[in-house]
């Protein structure tokens, strides 16, 4: 099969077109050129999408990844020259789906191609799966690396056996080894563990079943003796209670007498106490006797003080009335009387004054005679006697101002004029104190008025409270005896209350007298005492609750485990099936041994023939330096250096050699595995890049050998590979 033209409207590719050539295409353009979506393009016109294929976080499905960054729909067609004919696939939307339509036609015609639709299209050209298709012809971008692979596996084994490609080993492996899990996975997982664990429940059941049959045969046995104790304990107390039914007679009759004794003596109490008030009121009226006692106490003590208020308060008028020159006044004027006075007794001493004019004449006299002797002037003679004259008027002045000062000094009888503050501060504080004392005294009497009528008042009412139960009360001390003979009387009531009631109880108590009792004396007195024997029947009663309790549990315990006799048919039930999965799973162990060594065999006869084919390719690619390569099971690459012994494996490697290694094998397995008759193209997309030139050189060299027997295109961004080959067979496609 050769791909003769592509035309896509895919991802970044918009109505773009390929045509490669017959051998090798050599496809070069840039990074982002586009090629990764051309080699995507032809997987998806030949397999279309995988169903399964969702996009998921880091990851876009392939549908997706590559929707038209035109915003065009997203189509193509696909000419092919396949058995000789060329037919041409065409792939578009339909609805909401990208790739929904297909159509296969012959090129020539137009008519379609029978048989050939969309999802067996790329398997019916191709001759093998997608899966085996990925892992030998199509190289991706970075996936040159072989990994495990069910289709692969089938397709070796169909070669090797020239069989049918149905099965594969990994899978009947996965499904032997699913069935031996499913039947025992360990001591706990799988059938055979949970038909153990149920046979040995069974089992325990059925041993557990004996045990509580005995132990419920025993705890019947119990409960029968104890059963038969209790009815001999239960007789004899019925003696007891017989013999003593005659004391109980008398005893009820002695209580009926005690009874009416007690009904008839507070029938006469509860007559006398009619007239009495509630006991809580007589106690609050005791309460406020008590708080009269009190106010008579407080009143004696108010009473006292009144005469010594009185006399503080005379005491302190008669010293506000010793003050006569303040006679008539309050503190305010007093104290104003007493500034003016002060300030007029201050100014009637003028000495001072009267020195300093006496010394200034002096002066002007001495300087008068002094001018007038020696220089004969007459003014300063008439300034001297003007002074005479007003030093004789001030003398005349002071001695007035002294007759006043004098005056009233007399009147306050003091000697100085501060003397007179000093009075009017003593007359305040005189003043304030005999206020306070009239202030005192009329408090003292206010309280003494206070409580009198307190004390009056209540008085009255504890007279008026009992009257009405002792009318002859006159006084407070009749008061007292009344209230406490009223609380004795309340009390000896409460008490024949009692008295009547436990007479009451005591009657009710004992039973009345029957017909039976009439002859308690031929009973015989029963042996035992009564306490004892009553202790005993308690604790067989206890033991036989108990026994009884034991007997239950145990016989629904023993119904919880079913019936015997199907415990018995199902643990023979379960040894059987038990053999069989046993069976069964030695039968799939050995099955999967045969698997193994089946498989072994398969790889003998073909891995050979892969590995020698391999180790041809790879000897090409590295020029001789690597001759041998193989295959493990695991599809994991081994190359071996010429003139060693031991192979490499991949990781080892360097990247460039790691490369040539898996190349090689996907070129063996293409000539292998892939049909051979109309042999499909190889598309590699980048896989030289990690290669040098040499290596490159090297490549293109076994590319166009394998080019000779099928079409090969190569994906690259490189200019080198144009230079390295020289082959008129190449065909050279720039992006």
């Amino acid at each position: 099969m050769k791909i003769l033209e592509m035309t896509a409207t895919f991802g970044k590719l918009h109505k773009a077109t390929l045509r490669p050539g017959p051998g090798l295409t050599l496809i070069m353009a840039p990074n982002e050129g586009g090629k990764s979506t051309w080699a995507a393009f032809l997987r998806a016109m030949l397999y279309g999408f995988p169903q399964r294929d969702r996009d998921k976080a880091g990851y876009l499905a392939e549908k997706n990844r590559y929707q038209p960054w035109s915003g065009a729909a997203m189509e193509g067609s696909l000419t092919l020259e396949w058995q000789g004919r060329s037919l041409t696939l065409r792939r578009g939307p339909k609805g909401t789906a990208a790739w929904g339509t297909f159509s296969a036609v012959w090129t020539a015609t137009g008519e379609p191609v029978p048989g050939l639709t969309g999802e067996n299209c790329g398997e019916t050209l191709l001759g093998v799966s997608r899966e085996v298709f990925e892992r030998t012809a199509f190289v991706g971008q970075g996936e040159i690396a072989l990994s495990p692979s069910g289709d692969l596996e089938k397709r070796v084994a169909a070669l090797a056996t020239s069989g049918e490609e149905d099965v594969s080993y990994s899978q009947v492996e996965r499904r032997l080894k699913d069935w031996l899990n499913r039947r025992r996975v360990n001591v706990r997982v799988g059938l055979i563990p949970e038909l153990e664990g149920e046979l040995a429940s069974v089992e325990e059941a059925l041993s557990r079943q004996g045990s509580l049959l005995r132990q419920t045969q025993e705890a019947r046995q119990e409960k029968e003796a104890l059963e038969t104790q209790r009815a001999d304990l239960e007789a004899r107390l019925q003696a007891h209670a017989a013999a003593s039914a005659a004391q109980q007679s008398e005893r009820r009759q002695q209580a009926q007498v005690d009874y009416d004794a007690a009904f008839a003596e507070l029938q006469g109490l509860e007559r006398a106490a009619r007239a009495l008030p509630p006991t809580e009121k007589l106690r609050q009226a005791q309460g406020d006797l008590a708080y009269l006692n009190t106010l008579t106490a407080n009143l004696k003590l108010a009473e006292k003080a009144i005469p010594e208020a009185r006399e503080k308060m005379e005491w302190a008028e008669k010293a506000v009335d010793f003050a006569q020159w303040f006679k008539g006044l309050d503190p305010y004027q007093a104290n104003a009387q007493a500034q003016k006075d002060h300030q007029a007794a201050s100014r009637g001493d003028p000495t001072r004054l009267m020195i300093l004019l006496a010394a200034l004449n002096a002066i002007l006299y001495g300087f008068t005679a002094y001018r007038w002797w020696f220089q004969g002037e007459l003014s300063s003679m008439l300034l001297a006697v003007l002074c005479s004259a007003c030093w004789l008027w001030m003398f005349f002045f002071r001695r007035k101002l002294q007759r006043e000062r004098q005056a009233i000094l007399e009147r306050y009888k003091v000697d100085q004029p501060e003397d007179i503050l000093k009075r009017a501060a003593v007359f305040q504080r005189d003043y304030a104190a005999a206020l306070e004392a009239h202030q005192a005294y009329q408090a003292v009497a206010k309280e003494r008025d206070k409580l009198a009528a307190q004390r009056e008042e209540l008085t009255t009412q504890l007279l008026e409270f009992v009257h009405p139960f002792a009318p002859e009360v006159t006084d407070l001390f009749g008061v007292s005896a009344a209230l406490s003979r009223a609380l004795q009387q309340g009390e000896r009531l409460a008490l024949a209350k009692a008295k009547a009631e436990a007479a009451e109880r005591l009657l009710s108590a004992l039973p009345s007298p029957g017909a039976g009792q009439a002859q308690p004396l031929l009973i015989p007195t029963p042996q035992g005492d009564p306490a004892q024997l009553s202790a005993q029947l308690g604790e067989v009663n206890t033991e036989l609750r108990r026994s009884s309790d034991t007997a239950a549990r145990l016989e629904g315990e023993l119904r919880s485990l079913g019936d015997p006799a199907e415990l018995e048919a199902r643990r023979g039930q379960l040894l059987e099936q038990l053999e069989l999965r046993r069976g069964e799973y030695e039968a799939i162990a050995a099955a999967m041994e045969s698997l193994k060594n089946a498989d072994s065999l398969l790889r003998e006869r073909f891995s050979p023939a892969v590995n020698e084919r391999a180790g041809h390719y790879l000897s090409l690619l590295t020029g001789g330096r690597y001759d041998k390569a193989s295959l493990t099971r695991q599809f994991q690459a081994l190359a071996q250096e010429a003139g060693e012994t031991a192979p490499r494996q991949d990781l080892s490697l360097s990247g460039g050699a790691a490369q040539q290694l898996y190349l090689a094998v996907r070129l063996a397995m293409c000539d292998m595995a892939l049909p051979q008759g109309d042999p499909c193209p190889i598309l590699l997309d980048d896989a030289l890049d990690a290669f040098d030139d040499e290596r490159t050189r090297l490549a293109l060299e076994c590319l166009l050998e394998t080019a000779k027997t099928r079409q090969v295109l190569l994906f690259t961004c490189h200019s080198r590979e144009r230079s390295l080959v020289k082959d008129e067979n190449v065909t050279v496609w720039e992006g």
